[in-house]
């Protein structure tokens, strides 16, 4: 179980992944989506669009690269590529789609695309 203050980390990471993807163009179409409970699926922390492009984003807040990268396993990316295809499922989107990564290290921001 995280503590509150790694919670408070990791929602602060968030707001600064949404804020940056809205300075890169991107409308945020969802935060924390959930496909459902029981259903083997992920919560996605962000969902944007912009123009023909949907991203599901994965945020992460680590000290380092390293393990940052080795906190998204193979089941967890699998599970997210599920839920992203739920949600494209859902809201018949027929435009582009992929998933990035974000990497908050205090305020410093890495974004990977096509990461998962």
């Amino acid at each position: 179980m995280r503590s509150k203050t790694s919670y408070a980390k990791g929602l602060f990471a968030e707001f600064l992944a949404r804020m940056y993807l809205r300075l890169h163009g991107f409308s945020i179409l969802s935060n924390r989506y959930i496909t459902g409970r029981n259903t083997h699926r992920a919560e996605i922390d962000i969902i944007a669009k912009r123009k023909n492009l949907i991203i599901f984003v994965e945020v992460k807040c680590h000290k380092t690269h390293e393990s940052a990268w080795s906190a998204i396993g193979t089941v967890q990316a699998c599970r997210l590529r599920r839920a992203a295809e739920t949600y494209i499922s859902q809201k018949r989107w027929t435009g582009d789609a992929r998933f990035d990564v974000i990497m908050v290290q205090g305020l410093h921001i890495d974004w990977i695309k096509n990461a998962i």
